[in-house]
């Protein structure tokens, strides 16, 4: 089996390379005849495809386009073909007798790929369609690579993302999603340039990453000589310049986080971060829920998208409503008027998960929240009151100290908006920023660091302001119904090609080549301590009634708020996805498991992690090395079936 891949791998390469020949030949020939296309600089066009099809006034008139040859039917002395450019798709009509046989003929050596160039007449065919009787045809650029038949039915779907270029010339819908990205940006910047905002730029580069609660990424200034960090958030910068004086100012920009990998979460990712001198974050909210109306009809008709299977109405009113009084609807408990103990106890009760001795009521009703109730808050809800212990930044509510005035927008589930009464006073600033450094000694490698100048600029006084961070690329795919974050990135983070590469060369080496005796590797087992095995036997009747199954991964994504858990979605064999959740993120990423096959316990009863079902559990081999515990996830040979069951 493996042997007949590899000649299909190689018969697939060898047919490429042969097409690629074939073309480099035909350029050879046109260089040889004068007539090398890539020496062109520049070609003057009148009109693009959907000006040609839409304005009537271009009928029988005289035009000049250019586009990719996507089709050709030749048909003797008359072809027809259709060239794609920005706007679309356009047929042309040629014939041997009008732009004369050399040129004629040149037509009928180009390649599906070409761009060429025509200058004709505008007229409908006898089937309606609008097209463009050639008088002049020129060929602009060779394509030296033949294009996907069709592009989806490629096997590593990753090459989507990976060659962004002929995603964009094979898939009408991914053009789509890109334009309506600018066009979501572009009637952002519309709104709050109206609004007498001030758009404004922080730095990237930074000798402390703040502003928020997350794993930076380190490089280094040589000529400086030290670390500095990719932003993760421009809020401290932004607040800064409203106590210098500017009392709205925004900034749409890159932000970097050292984080995992999924559906919904990209290391780079685009935000706004706005803030408002004067503002309350009721003042916030209005503003948030008008500017993603105004964006929304901007963008689609009724401001009304379907997404997951749900009908979103971005033009009604969003329901508002505290995190306590969410809370209590899912489980019962009111945390407004429970001490800590009492919380606790209450949080126990009711089955919350990864419960921790010395947990604060505020950071119990966050883990109800996370496990409750953020999954299912489908339509625009604003959630308000965050505990003061996750919201470090956050002015306190006067009347319930516990408490901030922030709120966060939910859509479908996901987070989509951040926003809050910032905190100006320089005192409480000081001593939340010296609790977040308790937290990082503790290990806890995501808390805010301290920032000793920004705690400065407080005690220079900054007005009361009011502030919000919108995360773009979740909104994008809300408003375009994209379900993965990398179909809204041009170009997402991929693993590097190079290792693919030499991988796949490894696989499709000819036997002759693999003759050379490869040299075991040699592993060290001395340090390894191992758990004593069972002295107890187990009855076989007890042993036989567990369901060993080899299983697919799917999907992989980092469970949100949980530093351990990997949410699997796995092909069992029986049609149906199984989900399993394990603790072994600090062992492994989610993209490198994607597509791995796996063995699993399948008839364990569900249990509820993280507010989800997990249904069986994934087999690991767990040792220790000088005290470290070590882990391996149990993977198997590929050519095993889903579903299989082990004896």
């Amino acid at each position: 089996m493996a042997e007949e891949r590899n000649n299909e791998t190689l018969a697939a390469a060898e047919e490429l390379s042969e097409q690629r020949r074939i073309r480099r030949g035909k350029l050879d020939a046109l260089r040889a005849a004068g007539q090398d296309p890539f020496l062109i600089t520049r070609f003057e066009r009148t009109a693009n495809s959907k000006e040609v099809k839409e304005n009537e006034q271009l009928m029988d008139a005289e035009v000049i386009v250019a586009g990719r040859i996507m089709s050709r039917r030749i048909m003797g002395k008359a072809s027809f073909c259709h060239i794609q450019d920005e706007e679309g798709v356009l047929q042309l009509y040629l014939r041997r007798d009008d732009i004369g046989v050399e040129s004629y003929q040149g037509f009928k050596a180009m390649d599906i790929g070409d761009i060429v160039g025509v200058k004709g007449k505008v007229f409908v065919t006898k089937s309606g369609e609008v097209s463009v009787h050639a008088d002049e045809l020129t060929l602009l650029s060779k394509s030296l690579i033949p294009l996907p038949e069709k592009f989806h039915g490629l096997k590593d779907t990753d090459l989507r993302y990976r060659q962004r270029y002929v995603d964009l010339i094979m898939n009408p819908d991914s053009r789509r999603v890109f334009r309506m990205r600018s066009d979501i940006i572009r009637s952002m910047r519309e709104y709050l340039d109206s609004r007498r905002f001030m758009e404004v730029e922080t730095p990237i580069l930074q000798t402390s990453a703040g502003g928020a609660a997350a794993r930076p990424f380190i490089t280094h200034h040589n000529t400086l000589d030290i670390d500095m960090y990719l932003r993760i958030a421009t809020e401290l910068h932004l607040k800064r310049l409203i106590v210098g004086g500017f009392d709205r100012v925004y900034e749409i920009g890159r932000i970097f986080r050292n984080e995992g990998m999924d559906t919904r979460h990209n290391p780079e990712f685009t935000t706004v971060e706005l803030y408002a001198a004067y503002m309350d974050v009721v003042d916030i909210m209005n503003l948030t829920e008008d500017m993603i109306r105004y964006i929304a009809l901007k963008v689609l008709p009724e401001a009304i998208v379907e997404f997951e299977g749900e009908k979103i109405r971005m033009d009604l009113p969003f329901k508002r409503a505290t995190m306590a009084e969410l809370v209590k609807e899912k489980t019962g408990i009111d945390f407004t008027v429970l001490s800590d103990a009492e919380a606790y106890e209450a949080a126990k009760a009711a089955g919350f998960a990864e419960l921790k001795e010395g947990m604060t009521r505020g950071q119990l009703l966050y883990e109800g929240f996370d496990q409750f109730v953020e999954k299912t808050l489908i339509q625009p809800t604003f959630v308000l009151d965050h505990p003061v212990e996750v919201s470090p930044l956050a002015k306190r509510k006067p009347d319930e100290p516990w408490l901030t005035d922030r709120f966060e927008l939910f859509v479908c589930g996901s987070e989509l908006a951040n926003a809050f009464s910032e905190l100006n006073d320089p005192i409480d600033q000081y001593n939340r920023f010296l609790d977040q450094a308790k937290q990082r000694e503790k290990g806890d490698d995501e808390a805010h660091v301290m920032d000793d100048d920004f705690v400065m600029a407080l005690e220079y006084g900054m007005p009361p302001t009011g502030g919000l961070g919108i995360g773009i690329d979740r909104l994008v795919m809300l408003l375009s119904g994209c379900y993965n974050i990398r179909d809204v990135l041009l170009f997402p983070t991929m693993k590097p090609m190079g290792a693919a590469a030499k991988k796949e060369e490894k696989e499709v080496e000819p036997v002759a080549e693999q003759a050379v005796e490869a040299v075991k590797e040699v592993i060290d087992f001395t340090g390894v301590e191992v758990e004593p095995l069972f002295a107890d036997a187990v009855d076989f009747e007890t042993f036989s009634k567990s369901d060993f199954r080899a299983v697919k991964v799917k999907a992989c994504e980092a469970v949100k708020k949980s530093k351990k858990l990997l949410k699997f979605t796995l092909d069992d064999g029986t049609g149906t996805d199984r989900t399993i959740l394990s603790g072994i993120h600090a062992y492994y990423e989610p993209e490198e498991l994607i597509g791995k096959t796996l063995i699993a316990i399948t008839n364990l009863p569900p249990r509820a992690m993280m507010g989800i079902e997990s249904c069986g559990m994934l087999l690991s081999a767990l040792h220790t090395v000088e005290g470290e515990e070590k882990l391996n996830l149990l993977m198997v040979d590929d050519h095993i079936p889903a579903g299989a069951k082990l004896y």
